[in-house]
């Protein structure tokens, strides 16, 4: 199946050379070299540290990768090459990952949750460093998210330290909750007709959340503040298993929102822009408009790759890959996507479920809700479903700290796996 992976992107790139008048060169060469060694030494890495996981969550990473290459090499090729080397990169993390966890276990995440708060939090605040300093942050697109490394005035590497702070959050989420499973899912304060837990329980996890919330919004980051929130609540249904966490969730969502459009003049514009996106074409409504004619001009089976036009689509390599995809490959190439990504999710909710030790599923369950969010919000803003939220598509999207934080996540949903049947005596 990594193998077929491999070949996927290979034959991508190859078909975008030969619909652009050239023939298959190093590149594709390079493509397929670059698959094998990041996708095979983390296989290698999950045999050897990991060999009771489940079997699927590499290569289904690998199929979504492929396609995300290929498509950014089509639109942007010195940008694949970027991506390339920022895959040997993940791959390196997450082999070093699975090997630190197979000496630990995973107990190691829960032993230092407050330390990891604490990262988390730094990595939020990274980007408000000034932008003169060596190491400082960088505004694009009106909102602060990034980091640049800028010794002597020249950019070395840039990247978005939020990424790393999520996942870090919500292993001091699964630790914390882990603990207080119990309380939490005792409702014991009455206000009126509602029920509440005691506030001491909840109150270190609300002032992790509102800080890295306060923060994200002051960076402008709305889509991130939207996926953190939806995060945090889901896990606190899956810690308690209390419908009115996601009540109480939906409540703060639409009180953020309604606050976001009246501060911000671009949360604002979203809105308008997601309502009607063809009242101002020319300005705001400009990209997703593109985006809505890419995925009409791809009809069932699509133009086909490198002969469509999604370089039309502004961020095409980010945010609106999704687009990009379904304009070359049509109808059937966009569901094949999604069900690359359901599939990846149901395996990821499925070790959850399996996981007999809180910590472990509730971790297992928020790494997974990362991703599974993350998708719904992207997707649904490239199709016009929801309104645009600015975030990137796991695995697919151009970007390296993405990239690199969604393959850590695939190496400890892995090693959760083989912990969980080892518990069980289910051994290969």
């Amino acid at each position: 199946m990594l193998g077929g992976a491999a070949v996927l992107a290979t034959l991508g790139v190859a078909i975008v050379t030969v619909s652009g008048g050239g023939s298959p060169d190093a590149q594709t060469a390079l493509t397929f070299l670059v698959f094998a060694i990041a996708f095979g030494s983390l296989h290698l890495a999950f045999r050897q540290w990991a060999p009771n996981a489940s079997p699927y969550l590499l290569p289904l990473s690998a199929v979504i990768t492929a396609v995300g290459v290929a498509e950014i090499f089509r639109l942007d090729p010195r940008a694949a090459t970027l991506q390339r080397w920022w895959l040997l990169i993940a791959a390196g993390l997450g082999v070093a990952a699975i090997v630190v966890l197979s000496r630990t276990g995973t107990d190691l995440l829960r032993r230092y949750r407050y330390l990891f708060l604490t990262a988390a939090i730094i990595c939020f605040l990274l980007p408000l460093l000034p932008a003169s300093w060596p190491l400082g942050g960088v505004e694009v697109n009106g909102s602060r998210l990034w980091l640049a490394f800028t010794p002597f005035n020249r950019t070395l590497v840039q990247f978005q330290p939020a990424e790393f702070g999520k996942i870090l959050l919500v292993a001091f989420l699964a630790s914390y909750l882990a603990s207080r499973q119990a309380p939490l899912s005792e409702m014991t304060r009455a206000i009126g007709r509602f029920r509440l837990p005691e506030a001491r329980q909840l109150l270190p996890v609300i002032l992790a959340w509102g800080v890295s919330l306060i923060v994200l919004v002051y960076e402008r980051d709305l889509g991130a503040s939207a996926l953190l929130l939806a995060v945090f609540v889901a896990m606190l249904y899956a810690g308690s298993g209390r419908p009115a966490y996601l009540v109480a969730g939906g409540g703060l969502f639409a009180i953020g929102a309604v606050a976001a459009i009246r501060i911000f003049d671009h949360a604002q514009t979203r809105i308008d822009v997601w309502l009607d996106p063809f009242g101002d074409f020319a300005d705001t409504g400009y990209q997703i408009s593109q985006s809505l004619f890419a995925l009409g001009s791809g009809s069932l089976s699509g133009s086909g790759l490198g002969l469509g036009r999604p370089d039309f689509i502004p961020s095409a390599t980010t945010d609106f890959i999704f687009a990009a995809v379904a304009e070359e490959t049509g109808l059937v190439g966009s569901i094949g996507v999604i069900a690359a990504y359901a599939l990846l999710v149901t395996i990821g909710f499925g070790i959850a479920l399996q996981a007999r030790d809180p910590f472990r599923k509730l971790l297992a369950a928020g790494l997974t809700a990362t991703i599974a969010l993350q998708t719904i919000l992207i997707v649904g803003g490239v199709t016009r479903l929801l309104p645009l939220t600015g975030i990137t598509l796991p695995f697919m999207s151009y970007g390296g700290s993405s990239l690199v934080t969604n393959v850590i996540a695939i190496a400890v949903l892995a090693r959760i796996s083989h912990e969980t049947a080892v518990a069980e005596g289910i051994t290969t």
